[in-house]
């Protein structure tokens, strides 16, 4: 059984472990970076902040059977603030005609935006390379567990959700926008600039032009990228899709990605959340069975939940399978899930 969870302070070594697995900005293989997190979370958890910003939550997927951290994900509970905006560049067209030559053209822009007061962001989704293809879909488990939370808890989150996806990048692992733009004026590596901008944006609003900038003054390459995911990434795309976000045509300043949304109330699996009571004398039926991810009491950790199957009864009462009932032991409850 794989369990889903808040980190802890014992999830250290696994995590840093994870860091060295894969080269994602979010986890950094720095044990003191990772430490640093697994600290804030934790607090986030248990007294978050009223400025929203300061709340970050990191989410575990923990193999039952040796107690292995295979993955994680994260909220952000506000992605832009008056001291650390949230940067965009908005894709937009423009329309010129000439009455002299009867001629017109559309074209493509690009103009940076800021948000001084942004939305809840969604990301950080890490998974060991080894489980990826599980037939427990441990990624989109690792996904779904943050609507779960969020659907519990909507008051410590902003209205809108906000994910950023990640773009093509060049055979070099170049993002083709970042050389067409980024390079010409911040004279930097596309990850220099991305690992600064985690911690000071000021360079991003005093040297990134400030007006339209016309697709079609860049090479192909990076027009092509402008708002498309990388091959690795359309699975997330269509999965974000599929339960209510949709492109905002604003993408990433620096490497084109696209910016995807939803009103966290319009999330199908949110706006279909399930409380009922569980009723462990109740019988489950495996062919009234649905997928979902639920919330069950842990004294050890301010969240757990995992995936299984339930059936609700006439009675509306959540039933589960011998397995789970005995694994967990639950009394007579009222008990959240969402749909899987």
């Amino acid at each position: 059984m794989y369990i889903l969870r808040s980190v802890s302070e014992k999830d250290l070594k696994d995590l840093y472990k994870l860091s060295n697995l894969v080269v994602f900005i979010n986890l950094p293989p720095d044990q003191e970076i990772i430490e640093s997190k697994i600290e804030s979370s934790i607090k986030s958890f248990k007294n978050p902040s009223k400025d929203l910003w300061e709340n970050y939550y990191i989410f575990v997927i923990e193999d039952d059977e040796n107690d292995e951290v295979l993955g994680c994900s994260m909220i952000h509970a506000q992605h832009g603030t008056e001291e650390e905006p949230h940067f965009f560049l908005k894709v937009s067209q423009e329309s010129k005609f000439s009455n002299t030559i009867n001629t017109g053209f559309i074209h493509g822009t690009l103009k940076l935006g800021l948000d001084f007061d942004g939305p809840t962001e969604i990301g950080g989704l890490i998974l060991n390379p080894e489980f990826r293809g599980n037939a427990e879909k441990l990624g989109k488990q690792l996904s779904f567990v943050r609507f779960l939370y969020m659907a519990l808890n909507p008051d410590r989150f902003k209205k809108t959700i906000h994910s950023e996806l990640m773009p093509p990048f060049d055979n070099k692992g170049n993002s083709p926008l970042w050389e067409a733009i980024g390079r010409r004026f911040m004279n930097m590596d596309y990850h220099e600039a991305d690992i600064l901008s985690r911690s000071n944006k000021e360079f991003i609003l005093s040297l990134f032009p400030a007006e339209n900038i016309y697709q079609t003054l860049l090479p192909f390459e990076a027009r092509d990228a402008i708002g498309k995911v990388g091959k690795d990434t359309e699975p997330v795309r269509k999965m974000l899709e599929s339960i209510g976000f949709k492109y905002t045509y604003e993408v990433d300043p620096f490497d084109g990605g696209p910016h995807y949304r939803s009103d966290l109330k319009d999330i199908k699996p949110v706006k279909n959340m399930i409380q009922a009571t569980y009723n462990p004398e109740a019988k489950f039926e495996a062919a009234k069975a649905i997928d979902v991810l639920i919330k069950i009491p842990n004294d050890n950790h301010d969240f757990f939940a995992t995936k299984t199957a339930i059936s609700l009864n006439e009675r509306n009462e959540i039933c589960f399978p011998d397995e789970l009932k005995e694994k967990f032991k639950l009394e007579k409850q009222t008990l959240t899930a969402i749909p899987f």
